[in-house]
């Protein structure tokens, strides 16, 4: 089977995919769409850049588009949990749609929600969006989910790290009890499953490669550097290799606007997106770093949910994350679409636990290299905090997902 149309798609699918580029199916293309066709719940987990959302989207498409209504109701729900996230499956949605009568919306929190009430009075058959802004239409009855068909879970996993459990339930009390419901996550955790009981009925269980692995054609590499010379090695791998498009994680807010102060100052061009600035602010960011104007982005877990750059090459953790799960999702931000890309990690010698957390989510041990010129100073190994006196994995998760919980309101 190597063609989109072997799936059993309808030609005007077909042909808007490959007008993409597209003409052959991933593997969790091949696995999922029959079962998404056939109208049974699936629970599917692939690494991020592999092709999920066409995974779900066509075959949606397709058995939507037997029925075109003359005034287009919300037959399709796609949940997502950042604004980002949204609109890049708004964007792929459109554009599997472009040769068919189906009207797709959008709707997510940052912006005016009169222009999306009038969207939703003017007919949509499938709607993108966050949770908090859903229930805003909800409550305000602006939008009824009576006619719901088919409801899908996209990054499931981040929906659960971000607190979402509480707006899912208020949600799915206004949906139809008879429906598909479809899960795709690039993670697979206990909280993961334990949802899918709640949510899907005797579910198709997709797992594509390694559970909670990182993507195949990421090369990854861990520094191990002085906390208070992560900034100067960051901007020298920058300008000596001459790299662009480069996104940074931090762990805060603070910290990425902190470190793209400080990269201008080394001369090179930086924006900071998280969840404090405006909806206007983090597009343009975003906008001038897919354009190339900025070369690099500084970015935290959450606003990073959506970024989809195919030749996006260099992924640099200045911080390892608390969760360690967060860093498969954030070297999945390369190597999307097949190509090749390089995940660069910055540990400082308190962070080794961190790592060790990683490892532990990947099965793997991680290559650690000194720069020369760069390499710790080992007199402050005796200054590391008492592994017995960290707190405990759990209790950072906990923080970590606390301070999240905080800005994810209507996303």
């Amino acid at each position: 089977m190597n063609d989109f149309s072997d799936l059993g798609l309808k030609k005007s699918l077909v042909s808007a995919v490959n007008a993409l580029g597209y003409t052959e199916p991933t593997a969790i293309q091949l696995q999922a769409i029959p079962f998404v066709l056939a109208n049974r719940d699936v629970m599917a987990r692939a690494q991020t850049g592999t092709g999920k959302t066409a995974a779900f989207a066509l075959p949606i498409l397709h058995r939507l588009s037997d029925t075109i209504l003359d005034t287009p109701q919300v037959r399709a729900l796609v949940l997502t949990p950042t604004r980002e996230l949204a609109q890049q499956v708004y964007k792929s949605f459109k554009q599997y749609a472009e040769n068919t009568e189906l009207t797709i919306g959008v709707a997510y929190g940052g912006v005016s929600i009169n222009p999306q009430i009038a969207a939703i009075n003017g007919g949509i058959d499938v709607l993108v969006a966050t949770p908090g802004r859903l229930l805003d239409h909800l409550i305000n009855e602006s939008l009824s989910l009576i006619n719901l068909t088919t409801i899908v879970f996209d990054e499931a996993d981040r929906m659960l790290d971000l607190g979402f459990k509480d707006e899912i339930n208020r949600i799915l009390n206004r949906a139809p009890a008879t429906r598909q419901t479809l899960l795709f996550s690039a993670t697979f955790d206990n909280e993961i499953f334990k949802l899918s009981k709640s949510l899907l009925t005797d579910p198709t269980i997709i797992e594509i490669g390694e559970r909670n692995s990182a993507a195949t054609k990421v090369e990854q590499v861990v520094y191990c550097v002085d906390k208070d010379r992560k900034r100067e090695l960051t901007s020298y791998l920058i300008g000596s290799k001459n790299w662009h498009q480069v996104l940074i994680f931090t762990r805060t807010k603070q910290g990425a606007d902190e470190l793209a102060k400080e990269m201008l100052k080394d001369g090179i061009k930086t924006q900071s997106i998280h969840g404090d600035k405006s909806q206007g602010a983090r597009e343009k960011a975003l906008a001038d770093f897919k354009a190339g104007k900025t070369r690099a982005l500084v970015a935290t877990d959450v606003a990073a949910r959506g970024i989809d750059i195919t030749d996006l090459n260099y992924v640099i953790n200045y911080e390892l994350p608390y969760v360690a799960e967060d860093y498969v999702h954030r070297i999945g931000r390369t190597a999307r679409a097949g190509k090749e890309g390089l995940a660069l990690s910055l540990m400082s010698p308190d962070e080794e636990w961190l790592l060790t957390a990683v490892e532990k989510v990947l099965d793997e041990r991680l290559l650690q290299q000194w720069l020369p010129g760069y390499e710790p100073d080992l007199t402050k190994t005796e200054k590391r905090v008492n592994q017995a006196r960290k707190p405990s994995r759990q209790k950072l998760r906990q923080k970590a997902l606390g301070q999240k919980k905080q800005s994810h309101k209507r996303r």
